[in-house]
């Protein structure tokens, strides 16, 4: 079972990020099994618990793969085109004869597998979960380091989504390199931003 989620698609600034994750369900120790049995949605776990089920997830994973998408890229192809375009790189490089894939939310085009849209996946399933996690701190970690090359706009806090302190930190210093100049945010909108 193949399961594929992405990180980032709704934030003003920095990268998408996409993982996918196979788990061979004979291959599944009880141990494994335990550690995961706290998989949800990346969302509902905190940051530190997010850091931990990362190494779980990598261990207990018979394939996994992280893809990641620039802003250059998001704004040039678009964020729905190119969240497809991850979801898919990230599925090929897990899915194998016989796996089936599910995404969230999702279905994926031209894709030459068995796959499954799972409407909040990361929520029913574990292989999406798992996926979910990885993406999610995949990204989190990038935009921590990017905080420190871009101090004004507090990505170790808000990382790239729009909070009222990081609209503020828009509106007082413009945009930086990492900010989504295709989003249609109300943000950028409020702050009659041009690119």
């Amino acid at each position: 079972m193949a399961g594929a989620d992405e990180a980032g698609r709704g934030s003003l600034a920095g990268p998408l990020v996409a993982a996918a994750v196979l788990f061979d369900l004979e291959r599944l120790t009880l141990a494994d099994r335990r550690a995961l049995s706290k998989l949800n949605d990346s969302k509902q776990h905190t940051a530190e618990a997010r850091e931990e089920l990362y190494p779980l997830v990598l261990r207990a994973a018979a394939r996994s793969v992280i893809v990641s998408r620039c802003v250059a890229g998001i704004d040039a192809r678009g964020l729905h085109k190119t969240n497809l375009e991850a979801l898919r790189t990230a599925l090929l490089g897990v899915a194998c004869h016989g796996s089936i894939c599910l995404v969230d939310g999702f279905k994926v085009p031209d894709f030459g597998h068995e796959q499954r849209a799972v409407v909040d996946g990361d929520c029913r399933s574990a292989a999406i979960a798992a996926a979910s996690v990885l993406a999610k701190v995949s990204r989190d970690r990038y935009m921590h380091r990017a905080a420190e090359r871009h101090p004004r706009w507090d990505f170790d806090t808000n990382v790239g989504y729009s909070t009222p302190e990081h609209r503020a930190a828009i509106a007082a210093h413009g945009v930086s390199p990492l900010h989504r100049m295709s989003f249609q945010s109300i943000a950028y909108t409020q702050l009659a931003l041009e690119g």
